[in-house]
Parts: C-alpha cells; structure tokens; sequence
C-alpha cells in the first residue's frame, strides 16, 4: 500500500524547516529510522528519520523548499508496522517524533465529534505544532477557537498571529505593508532563510512582549586578562579556548546563584513566576547564516577549564550547523559578546522567555582615577537588558555590579562563587 511520510515532531519550539539535502531518491528502498533528508529548522541542521520501511514513490518537496510539520513529504510503498492489513491501494499517514528509537509510525487521529460535551479531546487532537500550541498558550488564545489554514487544517504560527491581531492581543503585531520600493529604483526581494526566519519571530515576540530596560557599568579586567593570558595555552592543550566569554559564562552562573530571582521566567497567563532549580547560560554565537545561541548546561557546577572546552565544541558546531536543537534551549542567561568586532556599547534584546541578558562590548585602557592620580586600566563595557516586570531597576545595578566586582577580583569568583 501507499504510505504518506509526514514531516515529524522536530522539537517544542520548532514547526517549519528548509529541505538542505534529499538523502533518498524515488526507487530507493528505505528502512525504518533510516534518515530521509537533511532539514535546517531554523536553529540547526537535522537528519529527518524514517519511520517506515519500504520503496520510495515519490517525494513531494524539492531541495530548498520550507515544510511544516505535518506536510506529506514523500510517498512509500509498503507496510505500516502498527496498520491493520489495508484494502489494495489504500492511503495512510505516518510519522515519528525526532529521538523517539522505539516509536512506531501511527494512523493520523480523527477529529472525535462535538457531540457528548468531548470539548477537552476536541482539543487534546487539534492539529498544531508544539511552538503554536505554545504561543496560543501564552497568548490565552484557545486553539478551538481557530480554523488552521494549513494542510489538513492544520492551525499555523499566522493562523495565531491573525486571530490575535483580530482580538487586539499585544505581543504578535501583524507586519505593516512595504510600499513599492521599486517606484525610486531597482530592487530585488530575497526570501529570509531559516534562521533569519526564526530570529525575526523571536525577536519581534520579545521585544513586544517584554517590558525591557537596560543597565550599564563597566568591569576593571586588567589583572583578569593578565591571568586569562598566562592560563590559556593550558587550556587550549586540553582542546578548549580560555576567552572572555568562557569566564564570563562562569561568572553570570555564579550571578544567578546570588540572585535567584534573575533565573526566572514570568507567567502573565496565570500570574505566576517560575523559579529553575537549575542554571544553563546560552553565549550568542556570531554563523556565516545568522545568530544562534547555543547553550552551557550546569554551568555553576563546572569550572573556567570545563566551560572553556565545551564552548569551543559548542561554538565550532554552532558554525558548522551541527548543532543538535537541544542544545539551543533551555538557557536560563544569555550573553552576547560584540567585542571581538567593535563598538562602546549596546542594548542587547532579551531573550524570551528569559528575563536578562549581559552584552558585552571591546575592552579598552582608560585613565582611571585612584584617589590622588589618573592610572591607565583595561576596562570592559557591559549592559544588561532584563524584563521590568520580574526585575527592579536597583536589583539589575546590584547584579551587573556583582558581575563586575567578580571580574575585577578573580579569587572572589574562587572563595564565594
């Protein structure tokens, strides 16, 4: 029989991707967890398994192409493990969660009838990917509420977008017209790619939806450079890189073990505020295809030598887009470090459903008066942007201040942190 291959489950917070490479081709006989394409959803690029085995008929979107979760993207012939025998030439639709070894393709549910008050399994079977059921969520938007214009009916992140822009609801504004750019000259419009994509959604969602204010200081690092400079080629023989950055991610976990209330996430929907019993810190990392931020887990449990070496992995993978998704999420801080590049400052954009983020920008000698003199110091430029609504203006003074007090005495890192 006949086999629908749908694009499975890629990840909470993803829906779409871009098809990089067909790694199968109509004639080829595929296997079950055999991998059918590369797919790069935005965040990195992953190997889409099988969850069925069979002869490939047909495949239903080319190289390039954006797919959604739940679009038929290639045909099989052959059996379904969990299916019924069928009746000659019968369709049926499959797919597997990315991950899941031990799951087996199943029957597309069927949309169970209004009668007999079963609302809550109505609900529990609306087709959406996870990130829309999210953002609906957030939005307190009821996805019954919704016809979803994607295949099948299929509820979509502009599906969310417009009911929302209907109801007047803050924090998903629909883009404004572009006037016709070509009446003044040549122009030539080219479509985001993936990344690009995901970036402009997050971040038009953050900055609509976080009240975002952003505090400056500056760190005197001139005896933690001496140091970072005498300990680095030990820690770039063990394969890592002792940067900036890396101490940085050390300081910032250390940060959010002094103040809990920074490692938080807001809940307007039920007026709550999440405290994590865990601390990761995601470092943005500039690609050759856009901004990703890969993420340090446990990054108070693991020293300058630990952090050092699994950034650098990070970081070459991040470039590379080999990136595994979940390794972008998670992150309780994030840091953004401009300095390599230039610039005296910056106001970095929170980064939802976090409540702060350090930028970073170039460090540079000014003269630094030390009582009775000007001396020369090697100072560092920070900002840090947080969400008023879980963070008070003295609180973030306090933190950055902490930030930088550890920056300027390295051995206090070591005695209290």
């Amino acid at each position: 029989m006949v086999i629908e291959f749908k694009l499975p489950e890629l990840g909470e917070n993803i829906d779409s991707g871009d098809i990089v490479k067909w790694l199968v081709k109509p004639g080829d006989v595929i296997r079950k967890d055999q991998p059918l394409m590369e797919l790069e959803t935005g965040k990195a690029v992953v190997e889409v398994p099988s969850s069925v085995s069979g002869k490939v008929l047909e495949l239903r979107a080319q190289e390039g192409d954006k797919v959604n979760v739940g679009d038929t993207v290639l045909t099989v012939e052959g059996q379904a493990e969990t299916a019924a025998p069928p009746k000659p030439k019968e369709t049926i639709s499959v797919g597997a969660p990315l991950k899941a070894e031990a799951a087996k393709p199943e029957l597309a549910p069927s949309r169970p009838s209004s009668a007999g008050g079963e609302d809550q399994a109505q609900a529990d079977v609306i087709p959406a990917a996870p990130v829309v059921k999210r953002i609906a969520r957030e939005l307190n938007i009821p996805l019954s509420d919704m016809k979803g214009t994607g295949l099948g009916g299929r509820i979509t992140i502009e599906d969310v977008q417009a009911h929302a822009s209907r109801r007047g609801a803050r924090g998903m504004a629909t883009a404004e017209p572009l006037p016709d750019f070509s009446r003044w000259g040549e122009v030539e419009a080219k479509p985001m790619n993936a990344v690009r994509r995901i970036t402009a959604h997050h971040l038009t969602q953050a900055w609509n939806t976080v009240p975002q204010v952003t505090q400056y200081d500056k760190a005197d690092i001139e005896n933690l450079e001496n140091l970072r400079r005498k300990y680095a080629p030990r820690v770039e023989e063990a394969g890592g890189k002792l940067t900036m950055t890396a101490i940085l991610v050390k300081v910032m976990a250390s940060a959010l073990e002094r103040f809990p209330h920074f490692n938080v996430s807001v809940n307007l929907a039920e007026n709550t505020i999440i405290y994590k019993k865990y601390i990761h810190v995601g470092v943005a990392v500039d690609t050759s295809y856009g901004l990703l931020v890969p993420v340090v887990r446990d990054a108070n449990r693991k020293n300058f030598h630990e952090i050092s070496i699994e950034l650098a992995r990070l970081s070459e993978r991040a470039r590379q887009r080999k990136l595994d998704p979940s390794e972008l999420e998670g992150a309780c801080i994030s840091i953004s470090n401009t300095g390599g590049i230039g610039g005296t400052g910056f106001s970095p954009i929170v980064n939802w459903p976090e409540v702060a983020i350090l930028g970073v920008s170039r460090a540079a000698t000014e003269p630094v008066w030390s009582g009775n003199q000007f001396v020369p110091k090697l100072m560092l430029p920070l900002s840090l942007s947080y969400d008023h609504r879980a963070v008070d203006g003295a609180d973030a003074a306090r933190f950055l201040r902490f930030v930088c007090e550890s920056m300027e005495e390295p051995f206090l890192l070591a005695l209290e942190g």
